[in-house]
């Protein structure tokens, strides 16, 4: 889900305002990446936004497009996945849609039909077209980008299972988009990896990001100079030291070696005029370095004077000077050519020019990665790193190693266990570990179903939709759910409810829980994660109210039933403790509130913003304070939902104080790095307030003790007065606001 979107109240006068100068702020900026930036691809993808802003404004003035509802586009239903830009503005195309994918060419093709998708939708449910997706359904031998690419499948699906009625049903809803929209999934050269192995990328990404390395100029530039110009630098000065006579002045001496200042015969000339000629190839043929054209460089002096003398000219006394004083240079710092010292230099600077770029062993890595299914990641990568293998060493010599910077890519790919990629190093924050949560969730809902081929569709289908970005919607209306979707509610009658499967989702639940707050204590759990966790916790019968982190930029004042829900969560758990008094709570007061108008109300109060206007920075002050007040779903997780980290409540508190050091050795000047830094010493407060009373007392003692930024000065002195049972005296330490301290 998007993290720039969320519900919001109602205010439609105020929001159709906003959005009209939202986009067009969004549009600005756009056009600015698209016309300026250095890099092509990026420039690519701003122009691509800006062409999705431009149909956002082009729906906004036509009346096309209703910005805050479920279904923002007038000619689309809402269980169609739209093309939702930042901030949750929907542009009015849905994702499935646009010109044919190859895979659906290459099927119209082979049923010898015409090349469309109505004309595909058609064949699909004919008799050979229903056997193609039972292929499918039982091979596994299928992706699914978006959702609505798992439709015919379940068709087919029912079909099997003499659910015919179910069926039809299904077809007379997608029949009105058949011309529009992707109903047939995309063909697949190997079924999906093992049910509980993960991947943060596919052997396909990874190919793609190394076919991305192309050469570097800067090395390839060195690799021409060591290869190229600096041996003819060396047989230009030869052919200088082999004057018969010079513009070096008589008895001059190089090194041991004397010009006698005779004239140069004719064979000198004509291999100086050679070396000429040679020279306007090399260069012709490697225009990468460009130090041979430099008047300053010594090759370039030695050459400009050979053109001279070689037309039968005169040196001027200041082209001699340069001349003897270039020619004395290269003999002083390198030796003379064939010497032991200049050959042993250039022996190795033929070594060094001899490493294969990573742009070839890039190649090489392609080509390994493609025995592997391009869909799924890969059970051993490391055996991809290995070195060059004699079979392998007619492009580069055998034992070549890959160097570091390659390895990224690749071990991006691993495929393994959440918990080992963890340990790995391999999930560096928690929004890759949010990426890899939809894989894990799932395979838990897929579960539910007894025939493999629909828990295998089932899986595919959970995954494309764990891609959809969520719409900013008003009057606090929910985002399309999965069980929403016409062939998720085909099957569901299919699908067993029961206690294990209760017991399945709520085991997931606290895995991918336990996970995100052990592994990073001091961030916020990202809400594509939240996303996850709340669709886990509805399917194991719990009520956990997870709630997400809404945009400052587009918030309109007011927060859900489900924020006031979580609110009283923490109030029975924190009531009386090290962050109540910290953050200055009356958790009382919030416990006893029935109604969310009086806990927006609260939020704002506590962000002294009664009457402000409105404001990015006067909103995220009253965000952060619905943050405070619900811990940002920790206290959920800590309460109903059970979790206790088997390190301690007290390591995960060590860690979060690391990491808010970690921000706050930048200083709190950008808002970046203060909100971070406000975020992560929330969270270890959180933690400190979970440990038992000594174990407490022994941390806190231990936080306080510890070496730490300036900037975290007044917050480490309050910890020492919390520990000694007094309150606090400076202002809390907050992401988005300065000044007086905001009490209950």
């Amino acid at each position: 889900m998007d993290r720039n979107a969320e519900q919001q109240p109602s205010g439609a006068a105020t929001m159709a305002a906003v959005s009209t100068d939202y986009a067009h702020g969004q549009l600005a900026r756009a056009f600015v990446t698209a016309a300026a930036h250095s890099d092509p691809a990026t420039r690519a993808r701003a122009e691509q936004r800006a062409a999705g802003w431009r149909e956002v404004l082009a729906g906004l003035r036509a009346g096309t497009l209703a910005i805050g509802s479920r279904t923002p586009a007038a000619d689309l239903p809402a269980w169609v996945t739209p093309e939702v830009l930042h901030g949750g503005f929907a542009t009015g195309r849905a994702r499935a849609e646009g010109p044919l994918q190859p895979h659906e060419t290459d099927a119209c093709r082979r049923a010898g039909i015409p090349e469309g998708r109505a004309e595909l939708f058609a064949h699909s449910l004919t008799e050979p077209g229903l056997a193609d997706l039972w292929h499918l359904l039982d091979t596994g031998r299928y992706r699914i980008a978006v959702p609505e690419e798992a439709a015919l499948l379940t068709v087919a699906w029912l079909v099997r299972a003499g659910e015919q009625q179910a069926a039809l049903d299904l077809v007379d809803v997608l029949r009105p988009f058949a011309a529009r929209l992707r109903f047939t999934p995309q063909p697949a050269d190997a079924p999906s990896a093992a049910p509980d192995t993960v991947h943060r990328r596919t052997a396909g990404e990874a190919s793609a990001a190394l076919a991305r390395r192309t050469p570097n100029r800067a090395v390839e530039a060195q690799r021409e100079a060591l290869t190229v110009w600096a041996p003819f630098a060396d047989d230009l000065l030869t052919h200088w030291l082999a004057a018969g006579g010079s513009p070096v002045p008589d008895g001059q001496t190089l090194d041991g070696q004397t010009l006698d200042g005779q004239t140069p015969d004719g064979p000198w000339h004509r291999r100086g005029a050679e070396l000429l000629l040679r020279y306007r190839t090399l260069a012709a043929a490697h225009p990468l370095c460009g130090k041979h054209r430099n008047p300053r460089e010594n090759l370039a002096v030695l050459r400009t004077a050979l053109e001279l003398t070689v037309t039968g000219r005169q040196l001027d006394p200041r082209t001699r000077g340069r001349l003897r004083h270039a020619v004395d240079a290269m003999v002083r710092r390198r030796g003379l050519p064939g010497s032991a010292e200049h050959t042993t230099l250039r022996r190795a600077q033929a070594r060094q020019a001899a490493q294969p770029s990573h742009h070839a062993v890039a190649r090489l890595l392609i080509a390994r990665l493609a025995d592997h299914p391009r869909h799924d990641g890969l059970a051993d990568p490391q055996a991809l790193l290995a070195p060059v293998t004699e079979a392998e060493s007619t492009a580069l010599p055998a034992g070549t190693t890959v160097p570091p910077a390659l390895h990224k890519p690749v071990l991006a790919a691993t495929s393994a266990s959440v918990e080992t990629l963890i340990a790995r190093g391999l999930v560096p924050s928690a929004e890759v570990l949010a990426e890899l949560a939809p894989q894990l969730a799932a395979v838990t809902e897929a579960s539910a179903h007894p025939d493999p081929a629909l828990r295998a569709l089932t899986a595919a289908g959970h995954k494309a939709f764990a891609g959809r970005r969520s719409l900013l919607l008003l009057h606090y209306a929910r985002q399309v759910r999965a069980d929403e979707l016409p062939w998720n509610l085909a099957v569901r009658p299919h699908r067993t409810a029961d206690a294990i499967t209760r017991d399945a989702h709520l085991a997931t639940l606290h895995r991918l829980g336990a996970l995100a707050v052990a592994t990073f204590p001091g961030t916020l759990l990202p809400n594509p994660l939240l996303g996850e966790l709340s669709a886990l916790a509805r399917e194991s019968g719990a009520d956990l109210p997870f709630v997400e982190e809404l945009a400052a930029d587009i918030f309109m004042g007011g927060f859900s039933p489900k924020f006031l829900q979580a609110a009283r969560i923490a109030a029975e758990l924190l009531e009386g403790s090290l962050y109540e008094r910290y953050f200055g709570i009356d958790y009382a007061s919030v416990y006893a509130m029935d109604d969310t108008w009086q806990f927006s109300a609260l939020c704002t109060r506590r962000a002294g913003r009664t009457g402000a206007p409105w404001s990015v920075t006067g909103n995220g002050a009253v965000i952060e304070q619905a943050q405070i007040l619900t811990t940002h779903n920790l206290a959920t997780l800590a309460g109903p939902g059970a979790l206790t980290p088997p390190e301690g409540w007290d390591v995960l508190a060590e860690r979060a104080f690391t990491t808010a050091c970690g921000f706050a050795s930048r200083g709190l000047a950008t808002r970046t790095a203060r909100r971070s830094a406000a975020f992560a010493w929330r969270q270890m407060l959180f933690h400190l307030s979970l440990c038992p009373p000594r174990t407490r007392a022994a941390a806190l003692d231990a936080l306080t003790a510890r070496p730490h930024p300036a900037a975290l000065a007044d917050a480490v002195a309050d910890l020492t007065h919390l520990a000694l049972g007094a309150p606090p005296v400076h202002t809390p330490l907050l992401g988005w606001t300065s000044g007086e301290r905001s009490g209950a």
